[in-house]
């Protein structure tokens, strides 16, 4: 199961840095991809042969640690505050 539109509001709303984001700032852009990597890493201990989903994770898992890396070169305390809230590790 993939996340739904209204999953999706309600995980930019919170980790949004200012009024006028609808989701492009980068805290925002981990989070969401941080809830679809859990999802699809549920389906994946079902359906372990699955090679394109797991290609797709992959894909996932690089563009989250690329947007990590951006958000701790440029503020780090918004770094740990983010990893800590998301429950991920360094």
């Amino acid at each position: 199961m993939s996340v739904t539109k209204a999953q999706k509001a309600e995980i930019i709303q919170a980790y949004k840095t200012t009024d006028a984001d609808n989701g492009g700032s980068a805290a925002s852009q981990v989070a969401v991809l941080t809830a679809r990597i859990r999802n699809l890493t549920e389906h994946m201990k079902a359906n372990h042969k699955d090679k394109h989903s797991k290609r797709g994770l992959l894909l996932m898992v690089n563009r989250r640690k690329k947007l990590l890396a951006y958000i701790k070169k440029n503020n780090e305390a918004e770094y740990d505050a983010l990893i800590k809230k998301l429950g991920l590790r360094k």
